[in-house]
Order: C-alpha cells, then sequence, then structure tokens
C-alpha cells in the first residue's frame, strides 16, 4: 500500500488550467444530505506522461452530472490517490469543485496519520465540499479504540464525515456495533458498505437508524438499495452513467421490473469493481464507449489479455444493448 500523500500547507488554491464549463445548478431541496444518490468515485484522467489532466477532469465531472448523476468522489482508490503529490491532490479537489460546485463533491480523505486526514478534510471545506468520506487507520490492524481516536480527529474539522468500511484492502472492519458508536457518539453521519455481507444493512438499521447506509460496492447494489441504502459511491457509472442511475433509482424505488433485468444485464461489468483490477477495468470500459479511461500510474500494471478480453466483450455488450 501506497504512503499517502501529506497535503500541502494551505494557499491560494490553483486553478484549472483552461476555465471548466460552468457549474451545473445545486441539487434540489429534496436531496436533503451530500451523500444521498448516485456519487461517483471518479477515475482520474492521466496524459500521455502520466500528469493528471485537469481539463479532462473537469469535463467529466461536468459530464457525470449531465448524464443523470448526483455528485462525484474525488481521491477514492478509483482516482488512484495513494499515487498523487500533495499538491496534485488538493488540485483534484478544487478541479471537481469548479465543474459542478462543492455541493455535489465528496472527497476522499484517508491518511496513515489522523493528524493528516484532518488536514484533508480542512483542504476540503475550505474548497466548498459539503461531505468528505474517510477510511479507518489503514497503516495497521486498527482496534476499537484507534478507530474511533481517529474519526472523532477529522470529525472535529467541522465537514460530516461518511465512513468508509472496505475490510478487505484495510484490515479493519467497522461492524455494525462499531459503526453505532461511531454514529451515536457523532464521529460519522454515513457509511459506505464495501464489505459484501448485505446483511449488515439489517443489523446497522436496528443499532443506528438515523445512520444512512450507502452501497459501496457495485455488485451488490440492488440487494443493498432494496435493503433501504440511500445513496451509491459508484464505480461504474463512469463509463454507464444513464444506465447505472436509471438501476439505482428503480430499485430504490422498489420497481424490481425495471430494476432486476438491468441488474442481470449489468452485473458482468459491476462485480470489476469488487476485483483487485477494478481501477484498470473501468478505465478500459470508458474507453470502449469512447470516454477517455486511459492508463493508471504505477504500482497498477495493464490487465492481462484474459482480462481485458472479458471486460471489452461485456462492455461491447452492453453498448450493443443501448445501456451507454
Amino acid at each position: 500500500m501506497t504512503t499517502p500523500a501529506t497535503p500541502p500547507v494551505p494557499a491560494t488554491p490553483s486553478a484549472p488550467a483552461r476555465p471548466p464549463a460552468a457549474a451545473p445548478a445545486a441539487p434540489s431541496a429534496s436531496r436533503r444530505r451530500p451523500w444521498h444518490g448516485v456519487l461517483v468515485a471518479t477515475a482520474l484522467p492521466l496524459d500521455d506522461d502520466l500528469r493528471v489532466d485537469h481539463d479532462r477532469y473537469a469535463e467529466h465531472c461536468a459530464w457525470l452530472v449531465a448524464n443523470g448523476c448526483d455528485g462525484v468522489v474525488p481521491n477514492g482508490s478509483l482516482g488512484e490517490y495513494q499515487v498523487l503529490t500533495p499538491e496534485e491532490r488538493a488540485r483534484v479537489v478544487e478541479t471537481a469543485v469548479a465543474a459542478v460546485g462543492g455541493s455535489r463533491v465528496m472527497p476522499g480523505v484517508a491518511a496513515y496519520g489522523s493528524a493528516e486526514a484532518r488536514r484533508w478534510t480542512e483542504q476540503a471545506a475550505g474548497a466548498g465540499c459539503s461531505a468528505v468520506m474517510l477510511l479507518p487507520p489503514n497503516a495497521y490492524r486498527a482496534d476499537e479504540r484507534a478507530v474511533v481516536a481517529h474519526y472523532a480527529e477529522v470529525a472535529r474539522a467541522g465537514l460530516p464525515v461518511v465512513a468508509y468500511n472496505n475490510p478487505v484492502d484495510t484490515k479493519v472492519d467497522l461492524v455494525p456495533e462499531l459503526l453505532e458508536r461511531l454514529h451515536g457518539e457523532g464521529h460519522v453521519h454515513a457509511v459506505k458498505e464495501f464489505s459484501g455481507d448485505v446483511r449488515r444493512a439489517y443489523r446497522i438499521a436496528e443499532l443506528a437508524p438515523e445512520l444512512d447506509l450507502l452501497v459501496g460496492a457495485d455488485d451488490v447494489l440492488l440487494e443493498l438499495a432494496v435493503a433501504g441504502a440511500k445513496g451509491w459511491v459508484a464505480g461504474y457509472p463512469n463509463a454507464l452513467p444513464r444506465a447505472s442511475t436509471e438501476l439505482y433509482r428503480a430499485a430504490v424505488a422498489g420497481d424490481l421490473t425495471t430494476a432486476l433485468p438491468l441488474y442481470r444485464q449489468l452485473h458482468p461489468l459491476l462485480r470489476w469493481d469488487s476485483r483487485v483490477e477494478f481501477v484498470q477495468a473501468i478505465k478500459l470500459s470508458m474507453d470502449v464507449v469512447g470516454r477517455h479511461g486511459g492508463r493508471c500510474r504505477p504500482p497498477r500494471v495493464p490487465l492481462l489479455p484474459d482480462q481485458e478480453a472479458a471486460v471489452r466483450a461485456a462492455t461491447e455488450k452492453a453498448v450493443a444493448a443501448g445501456l451507454a
């Protein structure tokens, strides 16, 4: 795991190289909380020299919102935040805010140190964001006291915090009982649930009914939406935003007549979100549908030929079905 970058000393925010398109209108009042709806964990476009293409990124964020998504989550794992410099990471947030407005931007603020994560949260607040998403301590297998202290420190920055439970990669599991404590002490307002255990939705609702559940893995979207999820921190809308948002809205409305066939059509792609190669797979699908996915920074390497063939075939099938 690459050490997360340390936030730079606050300074005058740098602007994208070219002025982005005008920001879309602010979310409607019906979106009571900034983490509700479909928030895309954005892939990050890189140029031929693997430098961040901020102009392309601004256009991508605006395109996602124009195609039905409610907001974006920069600096998540899909955005390759671990291999960004502090300056790049800060500017990615600023670029997203300039493109779609701060109320639609919920940056990832993960860091090995709690003080670093708090500084990233303060940077997000200064950029105009309304909430942040935070992993538990992930430099080691933290115990409950360390997890609570970590979230308490970041919450002091003043922005609402969405916890991100990813026990597969962090080796720290935010089990329902721990989420109950974090929410009860006022440290988190929602949780992105990536454990894959859909049974947790019901236990979380029993223990902390005011804690919003967010779908954290694309391939359990339907199950968690039916169980009461309030949002989806999503990967595959980077390539297929209209079909993905149609699926989400049908699922949370209980319209299984619409949702289930669409879910079956998309699932060969959605399941890549839970695989090690999810960044490469989603970027390849973006390329196939005519967006710019492109390469990843090392240590990520290209897909193996059979993996590339599988992703390409599934994406082309989705395109042929009119889902792009």
